[in-house]
């Protein structure tokens, strides 16, 4: 239902704008503020305190002074703290639905999605942090006994994007809690009121001072940059570009910095001649046009058999035509802005850029006239090799097609990118669903659906995609560390 400004502004002014420093919410040293935007109107939204290194500086301290306490937690005592947060997020949903609507632009439609989707990751590791084990053996040789046991790695720095305020923020929050971590989270400048309210629900379900601190900043590299250098820091898990990613990288190796890394995708879409078209049709949909485009797992490139191609193109075309592009808060509407003028710009340029190499353009391919950052779903065809938009990931509601003759064409393209992200195939034959899966060159392949997403799988790509991987039983993994005790073998 379409909202009202009484009913934005009433949650605006609940939701905290300072940052969160061993459990006081206060402002930065400077007393600076940035504004977040609504870009499916281009005006302020509200103002949040803007962090600089000596702000980062307090939360890294509050972070390390509270990291012996909260590791020796008890498990069941952090799970229960995130199983009431859980039930919390679910009890506001409307709250986080349109607030993240608000700052990002999404329909409230789909941001009742990413509340469902992101709450989840608070019950399945609520439920992982007593499960932490290890092992005991005996040495092959009989002489001693091998004790294996697990740790938090300490505290961390946790950087994510603008895309999914929510689940990207809970992706991360979640396992580091469980495992008995303590924190500093740094989210996307342009989307940062959805982590603040979900730290004071944390705060409210008990989690104590200094587990999590939150630093909101306009200057990201000069603010975190410090933090990276600090032996106390042991721990980087970041969700962004592959050209950030490779940078923090670089500035971790200085003190060997535990990473995970979620970097950029380029995700093929493989429709076979043996394909059920109107799902393959229903699933690119979904991989394509959630969040607008603006998703990592996006599908990037359509690689469609020749005998179904025209046929699919021109389905998609139809589907695509059909959706309402408009403010996220009015009813009806499918498809928000993107994120900011730039973003639209790109998508743009893409698209100019594949028409003037000789792409046709079946439907869209120009942006939406008026306030705000809107672009036309558009699908294109005849895509050459040379196009950018084959190689650069689009992050907007563009579908280029292009066609391939046999499977091994159609999988050597798909690998043709420096990127392993997320993969989705279309087909019937079980034979192929297993070559598929030795041989596409990605974390995550969707088969027959276009949406791969799931806080019990665990989500990570490789080649330049990442490192390391969210959810799943293998997402605290990563907030572990391993302890082997050699036990000389007991004597009568």
């Amino acid at each position: 239902m379409t909202t009202t400004h009484a009913e934005e502004r009433r949650l605006l002014d609940l939701v905290p704008t300072g940052l969160l420093i061993g459990g006081q919410w206060r402002e930065s040293h400077s007393g600076a503020r940035f504004s977040v935007t609504d870009p499916a109107t281009g005006s302020a939204l509200t103002t949040v305190a803007d962090a600089g290194a000596a702000d980062a500086a307090d939360a890294l301290d509050a972070a390390v002074t509270a990291q012996r306490d909260w590791a020796a937690t008890a498990p069941r005592t952090r799970g229960e703290i995130l199983r009431r947060a859980f039930d919390a997020v679910h009890s506001r949903a409307d709250d986080f639905a349109l607030l993240m609507t608000l700052e990002m632009g999404k329909s409230l439609s789909e941001s009742a999605g990413e509340v469902r989707y992101g709450a989840e990751f608070l019950r399945w590791f609520s439920e992982e942090a007593t499960r932490i084990d290890g092992r005991y053996a005996t040495a092959p040789d009989g002489d001693s006994r091998l004790l294996i046991t697990k740790r938090p790695v300490g505290p961390c720095l946790l950087i994510t994007p603008w895309n999914f305020p929510l689940a990207m923020v809970t992706r991360k929050v979640a396992p580091a809690i469980a495992a008995g971590c303590t924190m500093i989270v740094k989210p996307a400048d342009l989307t940062p009121l959805t982590a603040l309210l979900l730290a004071q629900v944390l705060t409210d379900a008990g989690l104590p001072p200094g587990v999590l601190n939150v630093v909101t900043t306009s200057a990201a590299a000069a603010t975190t940059a410090p933090l990276l250098s600090d032996p106390r820091l042991r721990k980087l898990s970041f969700t962004g570009s592959t050209e950030v990613g490779r940078t923090l990288l670089k500035q971790a190796s200085d003190t060997v910095l535990r990473t995970s890394m979620e970097l950029g995708g380029n995700a093929p879409f493989l429709v076979f001649d043996d394909a059920d078209l109107d799902a393959a049709v229903d699933g690119a949909l979904a991989a394509k046009l959630r969040n607008a485009g603006e998703a990592c797992t996006a599908a990037n490139r359509f690689i469609v058999h020749e005998s179904v191609a025209d046929a699919f193109a021109a389905a998609l075309a139809e589907r695509f035509a059909a959706k309402t592009v408009g403010r996220g808060t009015t009813d009806g509407v499918e498809i928000g802005p993107l994120i900011n003028e730039r973003s639209r710009e790109k998508v743009q340029s893409l698209v100019d850029d594949a028409v003037q190499r000789g792409a046709s353009v079946l439907t869209g391919g120009a942006p939406v006239a008026g306030d705000g950052y809107f672009y036309q779903p558009t699908v294109l065809t005849g895509i050459p090799a040379s196009a950018r938009l084959l190689t650069e990931e689009i992050f907007g509601p563009v579908a280029p097609i292009t066609v391939f003759r046999t499977e091994d064409e159609a999988i050597e393209a798909a690998n043709a990118t420096p990127f392993g992200l997320a993969a989705y195939a279309y087909t019937r034959d079980l034979g192929r669903t297993i070559r598929l899966t030795e041989r596409l060159e990605t974390g995550m392949l969707g088969i027959n659906t276009g949406i791969v997403s799931n806080p019990a799988a665990p989500f990570g790509g490789v080649k330049q995609s990442g490192l390391g991987r969210e959810g799943g039983v293998e997402g605290i993994e990563e907030y572990l560390e391993t302890t082997y005790v050699g036990i000389a073998s007991p004597t009568d």
